[in-house]
Formats: structure tokens, C-alpha cells, sequence
């Protein structure tokens, strides 16, 4: 039988051990976890990512993309990704354009995925369209298809308008700014936005998402485009990160493209989801106001009324990711319209 000193060597014995235990636990987790810097440099994009050298705003900035289907190729289309993602999420409308002859070009936007995040940026929708269109220009492409899906959608009409010579077609998917926000919101400064962004966690967003683009479902594929965010959030330059992120916010809010619409006089295809309700801002919506934000399939017959040259391909059923969330009734109207 174990004498006294015995039974506290024992439990001094079996302390050590499970502070040990934890220890190699807590070091294998923090060795599991994924950590990308703000440029995103060890998450693999689908395809060779280059960079453009841009000149903006007193200051050197890189802006990435990635380029595929060859040079030599007369079609071209120019993918604008969202608010929430970056280029990488283009992969299979990327590779099935590619698959029809065209040559597709997917920016980073400033700001987004693995392009500059500055301390400082004007952020403004035709200072990015102007970003895109020095891009273009310095590959040697005049002419193209422009392709924007949610904030991407805001930056494809102001491109359209801007540089109507060079926009042979605008599709959007989902565009958000259907809608002049701060008829019905309180504007934010930046440093609310900033503090939202620190407060993320990785099951916020994915709650998010899953409520308000998925109708509550989820998959893999939906869990995968959440792969960089999820390192960023574990990465010490997440606060770099968050503020462009805040600063992001600025345009979406203060830029109204609705009288843009009427403007525009490139043939427009409107590809929506009818069931997205979208709608940044309702968490502060000014006092007194009952409007109901991101009602989509009304919102997308009023922009079709007024872009001259457009046709509406309304998908019912379907939410603001109508290309992750049905492929197949997506592509069906998506390539019949490159076709």
C-alpha cells in the first residue's frame, strides 16, 4: 500500500502529465490553425496569380489578378468579385468561360483578397473602375464583357458608364445598390465599421452567410470559400485587414448608382436570385422608417425598367449566391447570354 508521501507523489506525478497533455494539445491546435497574412501570400488561388504596379493615391500599390485563356483571344471578360470575397470564387464560371473561348481576367480589387491593403485609401467606385480599366489597358484589352456579382455589381455599372467604349456587355449577378441606402439608413463612420470587423469570429460569418445568402442550408463548397477568412482572423494582421475592410463600406453606402442605370448604354443582363433580401444596413435604419430593404424580386424589375438596353433572367427560389447555389439553372442563363 502507497503511504502518504507516496499518494502525493502520485498525484504530483499525474498533474505534470496532464499539464503536459494540454500543453502538446494547445501547441498542436495553434499549429493546426490557418494563418494568411494580409495578402493572402500562402493561400493557393486556382489559378497563376500576377501583379500590376499601380500608381494611386501617392503611393505604389499591387494589385493582383489572374489571367487565363491565352492572349490571342478576341472574347474577354472581366470577373468583379463581391464585398465578402475576392477573385478566387470565380473558379468554375473562370474555367467554363475559358471552355467557350474566352480570355477571363479576375482583379483583386484594392484592398480585397491579395491585393495592397493601405493604411490610407480613398475608396470610391469610380476610383476602383479606374484601378480595373489601368489593369486592362496595361494587358493591351480594349474591348471586353464585364461581369459583376453583389458589390461587384457596383463597380461594373460605374465601369460600364465610365468607360462605355471599351464594356461591349455588363452582366450582374445579385448587384447590390439597387437601392439608395442612405434614403432609409444612418450613415456610419468608418471606425463603426472597424469595430464590427474586430468582433468577427469565423461561426459569425458563417451564421451570417448561412442565414442571409443560403436560406439556412450549408455544404462544403460553401465552407470552403470561408478558407480565407478564417486565417486572416487568426493572423496578426487581421487589424490591417479589418480597417480596409471598414473603409470598404464608405462606397456601398455613399454612392448611389441608381441614377447611373438610365445612363447606361451597354446591353445589360440582370441574373437575380428573387429570393436575396440583401440589405446593407438594416441594423440601422433611421428612426421612423418602415422600408423593407433588399426585396430583390421587385428591386431587380425596377433596375431592368431603367437600363435602357437590359433583360432580366429572374431565378426564383434562389438568394444572392445563385452561382454556388444552383450551378446548373445559373450557367443555363449566364451562357446564353455569352453565347
Amino acid at each position: 500500500m502507497l503511504n502518504l508521501n507516496g499518494i502525493k507523489m502520485l498525484k504530483l506525478v499525474s498533474i505534470t502529465l496532464l499539464i503536459m497533455l494540454i500543453s502538446a494539445c494547445s501547441m498542436h491546435s495553434k499549429q493546426a490553425q490557418t494563418v494568411f497574412d494580409k495578402e493572402l501570400t500562402s493561400f493557393k488561388y486556382p489559378f497563376d496569380v500576377n501583379v500590376f504596379n499601380l500608381q494611386s493615391q501617392n503611393q505604389t500599390l499591387k494589385m493582383r489578378y489572374m489571367d487565363i485563356g491565352g492572349d490571342k483571344t478576341e472574347k474577354v471578360a472581366v470577373l468583379l468579385h463581391g464585398k465578402n470575397f475576392s477573385g478566387y470564387y470565380w473558379e468554375r464560371i473562370a474555367k467554363d468561360l475559358v471552355k467557350r473561348g474566352y480570355r477571363v481576367v479576375i482583379p483583386d480589387q484594392i484592398g480585397f483578397g491579395k491585393s495592397s491593403k493601405p493604411s490610407y485609401y480613398q475608396y470610391s467606385f469610380s476610383q476602383l473602375a479606374l484601378n480595373t480599366q489601368l489593369l486592362l489597358e496595361n494587358l493591351g484589352i480594349d474591348k471586353y464583357t464585364v461581369v459583376g456579382h453583389s458589390m461587384g455589381g457596383m463597380l461594373a455599372v460605374n465601369m460600364a458608364y465610365l468607360y462605355s467604349k471599351s464594356v461591349d456587355n455588363l452582366v450582374l449577378i445579385n448587384p447590390i445598390g439597387l437601392e439608395p441606402y442612405l434614403d432609409y439608413v444612418e450613415y456610419k463612420d468608418p471606425e463603426f465599421f472597424y469595430s464590427r470587423e474586430l468582433n468577427k469570429t469565423i461561426s459569425k460569418v458563417r451564421g451570417y452567410q448561412k442565414k442571409n445568402y443560403y436560406a439556412g442550408k450549408w455544404s462544403p463548397e460553401y465552407e470552403r470559400l470561408l478558407v480565407p477568412i478564417k486565417g486572416w482572423l487568426n493572423s496578426n494582421d487581421w487589424n490591417i485587414v479589418a480597417w480596409n475592410n471598414a473603409l470598404t463600406y464608405g462606397p456601398i453606402f455613399s454612392e448611389d448608382i441608381g441614377p447611373l442605370l438610365a445612363k447606361v448604354i451597354t446591353p445589360t443582363h440582370l441574373i437575380i436570385g428573387t429570393r436575396d433580401r440583401t440589405g446593407p444596413g438594416r441594423g440601422w435604419m433611421k428612426n421612423g422608417v418602415d422600408y423593407k430593404l433588399g426585396q430583390y424580386q421587385t428591386l431587380s424589375v425596377k433596375a431592368q425598367e431603367k437600363i435602357k438596353n437590359s433583360t432580366l433572367y429572374a431565378l426564383p427560389g434562389l438568394g444572392h449566391m445563385p452561382q454556388f447555389e444552383d450551378y446548373a439553372r445559373f450557367s443555363s442563363a449566364f451562357f446564353s447570354i455569352l453565347n
